[in-house]
């Protein structure tokens, strides 16, 4: 009994230390391949849009990169660029973190993964134009599986 007091917050002790490097030697995923990882489950979000601030009428975007944990919850969210600079960062930030994530059949022990999202404001319409304006966005250091 005297031992295992002992041990308990000798453990927690270890496992609050190691926390900042596990978390360093997380898969960092692109976007594109995150689905052979995680499915996203709910991406529709109500966020508030501040009613004046920077560039908020221009089209840009906006990068958040995220951890989704073994739950499929995001955490641990930062606010990685925003173009033109501006006001919308906060806005992108609130959407993520609303999203859920399912793992896929490939993920059975739900590894969790560090990947981002670009979220497009005042894209010109079709595909093509939501991809200009996503570009700058574009992070690196994120890899294929």
């Amino acid at each position: 009994m005297q031992a295992s007091r002992v041990f308990r917050p000798l453990l927690l002790s270890a496992l609050v230390l190691a926390a900042p490097a596990w978390a360093q030697n997380l898969r960092k995923v692109d976007p594109e391949h995150l689905p052979q990882y995680w499915v996203m489950i709910k991406q529709s979000v109500d966020v508030d849009i501040p009613n004046s601030g920077v560039n908020l009428d221009k089209p840009g975007c906006a990068a958040i990169s995220y951890t989704i944990g073994t739950d499929g919850v995001p955490r641990d969210l930062k606010i990685e660029k925003v173009v033109p600079p501006g006001d919308l960062g906060q806005v992108a930030l609130s959407a993520v973190k609303n999203f859920r994530y399912g793992p896929t059949l490939a993920n059975r022990i739900n590894e969790p993964v560090r990947t981002y999202y670009v979220v497009p404001f005042n894209a010109p319409p079709g595909p093509d134009g939501q991809r200009q304006v996503m570009a700058p966005c574009r992070l690196t250091g994120y890899g294929t599986p």
